[in-house]
């Protein structure tokens, strides 16, 4: 197992390598670690201070997570017929909001390129006023971009069921609204983010009963609202988890022996305080483990014991929503903590399976 897992000591690792050696061990736990891929794990030029501000711009974007070994497959807009959707995301991998909009993407089939952001200069999307991720670049006849996750998988689904309207005139129904947050800073918020504009033949369709609706809007809000705000602090809650993360970070990237140094514990010590602040701004509990497991219950409660998925026999929105999000901790300590003291795995494993089959 990775050096992190190995120096876990006690119940948690015991609970872990028995949950491991589980007969009903999922095929998705077999795959290796994730390894982190983003700006901190790169090209490794600038020094010191550049990678501690890498640091920052990575675990404010709420949550690094060890990406996999393998690349994240990267879909072709090319390979579309003439005529269809033409996408391209603008991302950083280590975000739960990008992670939302791929797992939309992939289980409906989407071909779709990738470019990855640099979280400091962000150079890539130097073409466009709104500076966060993820951007979606659409092409269904005209070029457009969409801005925000839950704007993005609305719009899109919206394309996918109602062929009315042209995604231009779809994504208008999203406008942007200024506001001013509690310290005063100004930002955009975008009105009926999860809402499907559908016309009442297209709505029955899609939700025969009213509740379903209701319920897919109130959890996807939930997953921007409070899930995703649990990662960094559980991700970063010990000097020690913060050491793991930024240690395969250092294995992976080029550095050389000071940057390297720089890295890894620089990083580690910038995250670890993030994430404090981010505890005490959220109002989270002193072991942030248990609003972690609280969260993941209660979302498994919801979907209930009679149902695969929330949205039935397939995931709805508010489904790879929340699968979106809790899956860029993948390879990490709270990830298998998750897993040993909450009931998500048997949902989390046909989240994973349906997915895998939906790119095949």
């Amino acid at each position: 197992p990775p050096g992190a897992r190995a120096r876990r000591a006690g119940k948690m690792a015991v609970a872990g390598r028995a949950w491991r050696a589980a007969a009903l061990l999922p095929p998705w736990r077999l795959r290796a670690p994730r390894r982190a891929y983003g700006a901190a794990a790169g090209g490794g030029g600038g020094g010191g201070r550049l990678l501690l501000g890498t640091a920052f711009a990575l675990g404010g974007s709420a949550g690094l997570y060890l990406a996999a070994r393998h690349r994240l497959r990267e879909h072709s807009a090319a390979e579309l017929p003439a005529g269809s959707l033409q996408l391209t995301l603008y991302q950083y991998k280590t975000c739960p909001f990008c992670s939302k909009v791929r797992a939309f993407l992939d289980y409906h089939g989407l071909p779709y390129e990738i470019v990855e952001v640099n979280p400091i200069m962000r150079k890539e999307i130097k073409f466009s006023s709104y500076r966060k991720v993820p951007i979606l670049l659409a092409n269904a006849g005209s070029p457009l971009q969409l801005n925000d996750s839950s704007v993005i998988i609305s719009a899109i689904k919206t394309y996918l069921i109602s062929k009315r309207n042209s995604l231009e005139e779809i994504v208008s129904f999203y406008p942007p609204m200024k506001t001013v947050t509690e310290q005063g800073k100004e930002v955009f918020e975008y009105g009926n983010k999860y809402w499907l504009m559908l016309d009442e033949k297209e709505t029955k369709r899609v939700y025969p009963v009213k509740e379903v609706r209701v319920e897919e809007m109130k959890w996807r809000k939930w997953a921007d609202d409070w899930l995703v705000h649990l990662i960094s602090p559980n991700v970063y809650r010990t000097p020690r988890e913060a050491l793991a993360s930024f240690d395969y970070i250092v294995r992976e990237g080029k550095f050389g022996t000071v940057e390297g140094f720089f890295a890894k514990y620089m990083g580690a010590v910038a995250m670890f305080f993030v994430s404090k602040r981010l505890k005490k701004r959220h109002h989270l509990q002193d072991n942030v483990r248990e609003d972690l497991y609280e969260a993941v219950n209660e979302w498994v409660k919801a979907v209930g014991k009679h149902r695969l998925f929330m949205g039935g026999n397939q995931p709805n929105l508010a489904d790879l929503a929340v699968y979106g999000v809790l899956r860029v901790m993948e390879g990490l300590e709270a990830f298998d903590d998750m897993m040993v003291h909450t009931k998500i795995q048997p949902w989390y494993q046909r989240m994973e399976e349906v997915i895998q089959k939906a790119e095949v």
